[in-house]
Formats: structure tokens, C-alpha cells, sequence
């Protein structure tokens, strides 16, 4: 049996990726592909747990080497009992969130090293990585509408932090897809979910072709 393709959706808060995803998957399943719709963290009973403990509000919070092992245990999890077997099975897996986000919030913004992020990886999840990654880019000021529009005000422990620090995870985000174009697609946010999705569509179409 073929391979299943593994896509996964990054970006800051705000940027839509929740919405892509779901429309990513009602797409796929139209032209008859099987698709497991999946998000990080979370995915597994285990995986749901720790993102219970790592994005509770009230809670007394995690330094970023805490939260590098605590989502780099949730992502081995994930991997070994549900993105891995469905790859396997031929399905599409579709992932809102995965590896980069780590790097990229963990990394740019809480200053753990990039290579310590893989070497986590790589012990865990056996160094898994996307066939494409779609990093939605989109302004502050729309991330922080489409945020007061959603959670009317109120975030998680990491949503809720500080300007400064989403705008150095933006950052990296962006330094992570440019260094790697092979895998990154930057996928332009902004204007209606129908129109993003659309731009996304026009990204996947040499997967769906068949092609590398």
C-alpha cells in the first residue's frame, strides 16, 4: 500500500489554521482521499492530557525547556499510536501544528536551540517529518482581530503571552520556512477563509498530482 502524505499547518495565533485544516480535509475526502484530521498538542488520550497541563491558564506555568520535553512527549505519542499508522494505512494526514511549532515558540521565542528541539525529536518521534508544511503568515494587527473575535479576550497560557514574544515566534516561523523551501510553503493569511483556502489548494497541487 501507498504511503499517506503528511501535511501539517503552522503559523502564530490568529492565523487561521484550525479553519485551513478542517477545509483541507472536507476537500481531500471530496476527491476521495482518507483523511485523519489531527492537532498538536493533542491527537491521543496521552497527547490531550499533556496539552491539558501545558495551555491551562490557571496553571502555574512552564519554563521552555519544561514545555520542549513536556510537547516533545506528547508529539512521541502522537506519532507512534495515530500519525504513523495512518501513513502507513495510505491515509492523509492533515496536523495543525507539529514540529515547527516547537521550534518556533520554544525556540524563537523562549531561546531553546534549534538543535536540542531536533535531538528531542529525533529521540521521540524518531525525527518525523511533513511532506509539506503551509505556514499561514498574516499581520498582527489581523491576528489580533481574528483572536478578539474568537476568544473574545480570553487566551491560553501560551496564546496569552506578551506581544514581543508571539513577534519573536513569528520570526522564527518565517527564518524556518525560508531555510527550508523543500518542505515550507508560506501561505498568504489574510482576506476570507475561502480565498486562503483556495491558495493553499494551488500549494498541495503537485502532491496531488502524484509529483515529489
Amino acid at each position: 500500500m501507498k504511503r499517506g502524505c503528511f501535511i501539517t499547518l503552522e503559523g502564530g495565533e490568529g492565523v487561521g489554521k484550525s479553519t485551513q485544516a478542517r477545509l483541507l480535509g472536507a476537500f481531500l475526502e471530496q476527491r476521495g482521499i482518507a483523511v485523519e484530521l489531527t492537532r498538536e498538542p493533542g491527537g491521543t488520550a496521552g497527547a490531550e492530557a499533556i496539552r491539558a497541563l501545558l495551555l491551562d491558564p490557571a496553571g502555574a506555568g512552564w519554563g521552555a525547556r519544561a514545555e520542549a520535553l513536556l510537547f516533545a512527549a506528547a508529539r512521541a505519542d502522537h506519532v507512534a499510536q495515530r500519525i504513523r499508522p495512518a501513513l502507513e494505512a495510505g491515509r492523509w494526514v492533515i496536523c495543525d501544528r507539529f514540529l515547527d511549532s516547537s521550534r518556533a515558540y520554544q525556540g524563537g521565542g523562549g531561546g531553546i536551540s534549534d538543535t536540542e528541539l531536533l535531538e528531542l525529536h529525533r529521540i521521540g518521534s524518531d525525527g518525523l517529518l511533513p511532506d509539506r508544511t503551509l505556514l499561514i503568515e498574516v499581520s498582527p494587527q489581523v491576528a489580533a482581530e481574528r483572536l478578539a473575535a474568537r476568544d473574545g479576550g480570553l487566551s491560553d497560557a501560551i496564546g496569552g503571552r506578551g506581544a514581543e514574544y508571539h513577534a519573536r515566534v513569528a520570526m522564527a516561523f518565517h527564518r524556518l520556512a525560508i531555510a527550508e523551501p523543500g518542505r515550507f510553503v508560506i501561505i498568504d493569511g489574510s482576506g476570507a477563509p475561502d480565498a486562503i483556502h483556495a491558495r493553499i489548494c494551488t500549494a498541495l497541487a503537485p502532491l496531488l498530482d502524484g509529483q515529489p
